[in-house]
């Protein structure tokens, strides 16, 4: 789905949001540098899959935290992790390397991708920051 898509979706489904529209970027720092409303509700995102190739995962996390993937390994009871290769994400959920983005399941047609928002948002946030499926906007929801 592209931003108008997403736009549309979350319309229908009556969520509450605020997009801000800024330049591409691609990294954590950068984005740091852009004034943003809502700056405790930042997210990073994680590709990632079993050595197997079976179980995909999509981790978001507040994006000062740092993501143990053993740790995630053994909570999530799964084979070896590792950061999933830019042809791979471009295959399950049509997005281009620096760009993972929750959204990015709206692409997954086949369902591979099982999405893991950390607990942190549920708890201590009331709002998330979102890529539409570019680094060109954020928007943010309501949980």
């Amino acid at each position: 789905m592209n931003k108008t898509e997403i736009f549309k979706y979350i319309d229908e489904l009556k969520i509450w949001h605020e997009v801000t529209e800024h330049p591409a970027v691609f990294n954590m720092d950068k984005i740091s540098r852009i004034e943003l409303p809502y700056s405790d509700s930042d997210a990073k995102n994680l590709f990632v899959c079993d050595d197997k190739k079976i179980n995909y995962y999509l981790i978001t996390v507040k994006e000062n935290k740092r993501v143990n993937l053993k740790d995630f390994r053994q909570n999530h009871n799964t084979h070896a992790l590792s950061f999933e290769s830019d042809s791979d994400l471009m295959d399950v959920m049509e997005l281009i390397p620096d760009a993972v983005t929750t959204l990015g399941v709206l692409n997954d047609k086949k369902c591979k991708v099982q999405s893991c928002l950390d607990e942190e948002f549920i708890k201590k946030t009331s709002i998330i920051d979102i890529h539409l499926n570019d680094n060109t906007a954020k928007v943010w929801i309501k949980k």
